[in-house]
C-alpha cells in the first residue's frame, strides 16, 4: 500500500533563503552583501540567521552606499567570487545604475569573454505595502533593456529558490526580482538542491480562447481571474513569463497561436513596459495573422506609485481590471 506524503510548504521569504543557504554550503566562493542583512536579517527578513551560520566575512552588511556595495560585488564577481547583493528596495538600484549597468552588464563583452561575471543582484519590489513612490516600483523593465544582463522575477516559492540557485551559479549577471506582497505566499518547495531554467516561461493554467502573458504577482491575479471567467464560460491561458530577459517569446506564440487572442498583465508602468515588450514580439510573429481581436496591455498607471492605499490599488491591474480586460477582448466588452 502506497503512503502518499505531504509535499512540503515554504513562504517564498523562506524558499530564497534556503537556498541561499545551499549555495553558501556547496560553494565557498558564494557570499551575501546589503544593507542590514546581518544581525536584522534583511529589510523584509530574507536572509534571517545566515549571519550565524556562516558569519560575518560571508553574510556582509555594507554601509549605506549603493553605489559603493555594488562596484564591490562587481569586483568580487571579476575575481572569482559568486556574490549576491541585495538592494533594501528596487529602487534604490537607480543609485547604482553606473556598476549594474556600464559595468556588470559589459565587461564580458568588452574584454572579449576573458573575464566574467557571475554576480547575483536581488531586488525587492512592486507596490502593495504603503511605502509610497520611492520604495514601491517595478523597474524590471529598465533592466531587461540592457544587453549583457539576465532578468528574472519568480511567482512562486518552488521558482523562487530553483531559479536563485540557477543564478547564483549563472556566468554572467543576473537580476533577480522579488515582490514583496509574496514574500509570505506559501507553497510547495522540494527539499535540497534543484534548479529551475533562466530562460523559459511556464503555461500556469491551460485555456483555448485567450492567453494573459503576466510576471510576478500578476501572474497570481490572472489565474483569479481566470477561475472567474471560467464560471462565464470563458477558456483562459495563463503564462507566467518567469525570465524576461531571455525572454521565451516560443511559449508566449504558441499559446496566442492557439487562443488567438492576447492579455498581457504587468505592474509596471504600461507605457515602455514588459507587455509592451510581448505585444510587439506577438506582432513580428506569424501568430499576428491569428489574431481574431486587438492585443490588449493592461499595465500599471502613468503616475508615480501613490502612498493612499485606495490610490495604490487603483494605480496597478486588480482581477476586476483583468476580468474586465479579457470579456472585452473575447465578447468586445465588459
Amino acid at each position: 500500500m502506497s503512503v502518499e506524503v505531504e509535499a512540503r510548504e515554504l513562504s517564498y521569504s523562506q524558499a530564497i533563503q534556503e537556498a541561499l543557504a545551499i549555495a553558501m554550503e556547496r560553494d565557498e566562493r558564494v557570499f551575501l552583501m546589503g544593507e542590514d542583512i546581518g544581525v536584522y536579517g534583511g529589510a523584509f527578513q530574507v536572509t534571517g540567521d545566515l549571519v550565524h551560520r556562516f558569519g560575518e566575512s560571508r553574510v556582509i552588511d555594507t554601509p549605506i552606499s549603493e553605489l559603493g556595495g555594488a562596484g564591490v560585488a562587481v569586483g568580487a564577481a571579476l575575481l572569482g567570487r559568486r556574490p549576491v547583493f541585495e538592494f533594501q528596495f528596487s529602487d534604490f538600484s537607480a543609485l547604482a545604475m553606473e556598476q549594474i549597468v556600464n559595468q556588470a552588464a559589459k565587461i564580458r563583452f568588452m574584454l572579449g569573454g576573458k573575464a566574467s561575471v557571475p554576480l547575483v543582484m536581488r531586488f525587492p519590489s512592486g507596490s502593495g505595502t504603503g511605502a509610497a513612490a520611492q520604495h514601491s516600483q517595478s523597474l524590471e523593465a529598465w533592466l531587461a533593456h540592457v544587453p549583457g544582463l539576465k532578468v528574472v522575477q519568480p511567482s512562486t516559492p518552488h521558482d523562487a529558490k530553483g531559479m536563485l540557485l540557477a543564478a547564483i551559479e549563472d556566468p554572467d549577471p543576473v537580476m533577480f526580482f522579488e515582490h514583496k506582497l509574496l514574500y509570505k505566499m506559501k507553497g510547495p518547495v522540494p527539499e535540497g538542491y534543484y534548479t529551475e531554467p533562466l530562460h523559459q516561461a511556464r503555461v500556469r493554467r491551460t485555456g483555448d480562447q485567450v492567453t494573459i502573458a503576466a510576471n510576478s504577482i500578476m501572474v497570481h491575479k490572472a489565474l483569479e481571474a481566470a477561475t472567474q471567467l471560467a464560471t462565464e464560460g470563458i477558456s483562459v491561458e495563463v503564462i507566467d513569463l518567469r525570465s524576461l530577459r531571455p525572454m521565451d517569446y516560443g511559449t508566449v506564440i504558441d499559446s496566442v497561436t492557439k487562443t488567438t487572442r492576447l492579455v498581457c498583465v504587468y505592474e509596471g508602468t504600461k507605457q515602455f513596459g514588459i507587455g509592451t515588450e510581448v505585444s510587439a514580439a506577438i506582432a513580428e510573429s506569424a501568430a499576428f495573422d491569428r489574431l481574431d481581436a486587438p492585443i490588449v496591455r493592461l499595465g500599471g498607471a502613468d503616475c508615480p506609485l501613490p502612498y493612499n492605499p485606495d490610490l495604490e490599488r487603483a494605480a496597478v491591474p486588480q482581477v476586476p481590471d483583468i476580468v474586465a480586460a479579457v470579456r472585452r477582448t473575447v465578447h468586445g466588452r465588459t
